[in-house]
């Protein structure tokens, strides 16, 4: 193998109001001879000053172009909570149209797909309600909530993204991937339970197992250490099984 060239290119799609930045360190922690790349939705992180995209089948496309999977060069997603949705909806557009598919896909803190049924619509909720909400799943710094000028740039993104998530409908007619799949769930996080993750296996014809940390929607916030060392577990395992199938 070229020793130039990286042996597993790994991108990772964040959460629904987030950027690149809660993952920033991430690069650094997974193993050298991969390429990390950290992925903003336009409207997002490095990508602020682009319209946001408030579709989900419209962002899959277009981060989907960002990725530009390329035949014989291995490469994984992971996304986390808005980010797993979008993993799964880029994931069948590429079965959908015969592209190289990645060699593992990890889903953090998003239950299976579902139709949405009766519920809160937590990005209709007025102000307070809404930073409520927030604050219990964390993962939004607290100057957001303390800042009214912060807030109210914070807001409209926050909004738009809960409600690509609760606009989004699953295809009524999807099978199982025909991917690597590894689920991973905060042991507290009451909106993407461990027992709601489990629904994946249903999801995939290669199901790699639920992970379960401790901790709640952010579990990997303050320490992602176990979760990155998982991760590379998980991925290197589908990577090597990738290989010896290929080389079969």
């Amino acid at each position: 193998m070229d020793s130039t060239r990286p042996a597993l290119r790994l991108f990772v799609l964040h959460h629904a109001g987030g950027s690149h930045l809660l993952y920033r360190h991430w690069p650094a922690a997974l193993p050298d001879t991969w390429d990390v790349r950290l992925l903003d939705a336009p409207g997002h992180g490095h990508l602020l000053d682009l319209p946001r995209i408030t579709d989900a089948g419209r962002l899959a496309d277009y981060l989907l172009r960002v990725i530009a999977p390329e035949p014989g060069r291995p490469y994984a997603l992971f996304g986390h909570s808005m980010g797993a949705l979008l993993t799964y909806e880029i994931t069948r557009r590429l079965v959908d149209r015969g592209r190289p598919l990645p060699v593992w896909i990890g889903l953090s803190a998003r239950s299976v797909p579902r139709p949405a049924g009766p519920g809160t619509r937590y990005h209709d909720l007025p102000d307070e309600e809404l930073r409520t909400r927030l604050k219990l799943l964390g993962g939004t710094p607290e100057e957001v909530f303390d800042d009214p000028g912060l807030w109210s740039l914070f807001a409209p993104v926050i909004r738009a993204d809960l409600g690509l998530v609760e606009n989004w409908r699953p295809p009524a007619d999807a099978g199982p991937l025909p991917v690597a799949l590894s689920a991973y769930a905060g042991r507290e996080d009451r909106s993407a339970s461990p027992a709601r993750m489990t629904g994946w296996e249903g999801h995939t014809e290669h199901f790699m197992g639920l992970r379960v940390f401790d901790g709640g929607h952010f579990y990997f916030q303050d320490d992602p250490g176990p979760l990155l060392r998982q991760i590379e577990r998980d991925a290197t395992t589908a990577l090597d099984a990738a290989g010896a199938a290929h080389s079969s």
